[in-house]
């Protein structure tokens, strides 16, 4: 099982627990799955199933693609590796939009 990196935009929706203002907002996410396509239908069911309106997914590839070029800080690997140990969707950072 690998852990993917991925970047959700969501929009608005009713209860969706966003800023008063907001527009939308993106999350990066952990998902532990056999593959990217996997790690994307968990992550977009979470998401929905916590009232969020995902409206698109960017993939950044499993850990070892990240590993290996270089770009994984110790923190974001702790969550990542949580994710698998969990066999979880981790939501590690949530950045609001505002006009």
């Amino acid at each position: 099982m690998d852990v993917f990196t991925l970047l959700v935009q969501v929009g608005r929706k009713p209860g969706d627990g966003l800023p008063d203002g907001a527009t939308g907002a993106a999350l990066l996410c952990y998902a532990a799955a056999r593959d990217e396509e996997e790690a994307v239908r968990e992550t977009v069911a979470l998401l929905k199933a916590a009232d969020l309106a995902p409206l698109d997914v960017t993939g950044y590839g499993p850990l070892e693609e990240r590993l290996a070029e270089g770009e994984v800080g110790e923190e974001e690997r702790g969550l990542m590796e949580r994710a698998r140990a969990e066999n979880a969707v981790v939501v590690a950072e949530m950045t609001p939009f505002f006009d």
